[in-house]
Parts: structure tokens; sequence; C-alpha cells
């Protein structure tokens, strides 16, 4: 598939068979010498596949951007893997192999992502996407793009309660990184946040135009089985080996808060939990 990047990275997953856990293991020696990306083998991939492989780029991209190990060389690697992709992957979608040229990017999009996360490292959307998954027994990459927005607000937070510990990472400036891949994608506004919640936008269009769901329980995740799941699923999220480079490290509570929010919705969450003060 065009998703993974895996071709060109040190990580695999393992699923326990007993538990249904899913946890990421990363090594130098699962890297391989010589990546072939043949986009042939991809052609024929059916659309739920190609847009779940697809967003997963996206989210590979992004993190690898905002990372506290991100560099200048893993940037223009993600930076390029984005502009292909907001180009090419609603035609890979729509036409399939009737689009070589769109197959062909994607698959070029989603090894420039690979590369740039073996070495920046992803983040919290991974994490708890790892674990969404493993519970819920939903497509990865429909996983991550449901947790995207809700983290990526998390953290653009100027004054967060806890920050990463790598010290390339002096100060609190996600904001600022997000800004900034905003305008490489051509976004303009009168402020940072302003081009924040416009990229926002645009990659919530990106998704409709592929069919994902927009909510945990609009993608058919039970209220009360994701709920009965909520405690354990924070703290397998927290301990996931994606959270440490993370650009804001968070409490198990504000993972909690994090996944309600992507289950409901943010308005549907502020009406059932912020006012009532639970």
């Amino acid at each position: 598939t065009a998703g993974t990047g895996s071709e060109a990275t040190p990580f695999a997953i393992i699923t326990d068979e007993r538990t249904g856990l899913k946890y990421p293991i990363a090594d130098y020696e699962l890297l391989p010498k010589i990546a072939i990306v043949d986009p042939d083998l991809m052609m024929n991939i059916p659309k739920g596949l190609t847009r779940a492989s697809g967003v997963d780029v996206l989210v590979h991209a992004l993190e690898a951007l905002a990372s506290i190990m991100a560099s200048d060389y893993t940037d223009a690697l993600a930076t390029k893997s984005l502009e292909l992709l907001f180009k090419y992957l609603p035609r890979a979608y729509k036409y399939g192999a009737n689009d070589e040229e769109a197959r062909e990017k994607v698959a070029y999009a989603s090894s420039l992502a690979g590369i740039a996360f073996a070495n920046a490292f992803l983040g919290l959307v991974h994490s708890m996407g790892h674990k969404l998954g493993a519970y819920h027994h939903l497509p990865h990459g429909v996983c991550v793009s449901l947790m995207l927005d809700e983290v990526r607000k998390f953290n653009a937070a100027e004054v967060p309660s806890k920050m990463g510990t790598f010290p390339q990472y002096k100060y609190p400036h996600t904001l600022r990184r997000y800004a900034e891949i905003a305008e490489f994608l051509g976004i303009t506004g009168k402020d940072d946040q302003t081009k924040f919640d416009k990229l926002i936008a645009k990659i919530d269009e990106l998704k409709t135009t592929i069919e994902l769901p927009r909510t945990i329980q609009e993608a058919g995740i039970d209220e009360k089985a994701f709920l009965s799941t909520l405690d354990e699923r924070s703290v397998a999220a927290f301990n996931d080996q994606c959270t440490g480079t993370n650009p804001r490290y968070p409490l198990i509570e504000e993972i909690k808060e994090l996944y309600l929010k992507a289950f409901y919705g943010e308005k549907r969450y502020n009406k059932k939990y912020a006012k009532s003060g639970k």
C-alpha cells in the first residue's frame, strides 16, 4: 500500500494476539539497505484501503514536522510528501488504476514521509491511534485520522502543562510549526492561529473528499464499549513509544479528554462534559 512508509523505516508493529494490543518496535537492524517503490503493485487496491493508507501518510508527515526530533532534513522530506499528497491523493482515491500518475505520486509521498519519521519519529496521534485500533478494530489510518484534529489543537497550546523532555525543543512553538506548514501549502492569515485554523479546515476538506468519518462514533464504535475501555486505553496510549517525541507531553487525564472529544466531536463533547464540570 501507499501508506506506512515501512519500506524505508526502522519500525514495525507487533500485535499481542491474546490481548489485541499493538506495540511499535524500533531497531535500525530493521532498516533495509534498498527499497524498491513500485506503484504498479498498488494500482488496484480498493478505495477503502487507498483512503486509510493515504491519510496515514498525511499524519506521518505532520507528526514528523511537529516532533521534537524534527530537523531541516526531515522537514524537507515531510513537506514534499504533503505537497504530493494534497495534489494526488484525491485523484488516486477517485480514479484508482485509471490515474497512474496519482498512484505513483502517492506512493512516493508515502516513502518520503516514511524516511522523515524514521528520523524525526512520530507523536501522540499515533500513540492514541495504535490503541484505538487495538481496542476497537478500526483500520490504522482511520484511527490516526480520527485523532488528528484534537491532538493538533492540544499540541498548539502556547502554555502546555508539560513539555517534552528533549533539549532540541527549548520552548513551546508548535503553533508556529503548524503555521509554517500552512504557509508551505499556500495558506495565508493575519496570525499563526488563523493559519492553523485554516490548515485544520484544509485537512478536514481532504478527509471529506476521501470520505473518512469525522468522529469515532461516526466510524461505528458503540458508545458503551468505547467508554468501558477509556481508562485502560488512555494509560496504554500514554505508555506508547510514540508519545515521547510529541511536542507537548500529555497527562493521562488529557489523553482521556482527547479521546472523548474525538469520539463525540468537540461540540457534542462540550455539551455533554464541559458544561457539567465532569
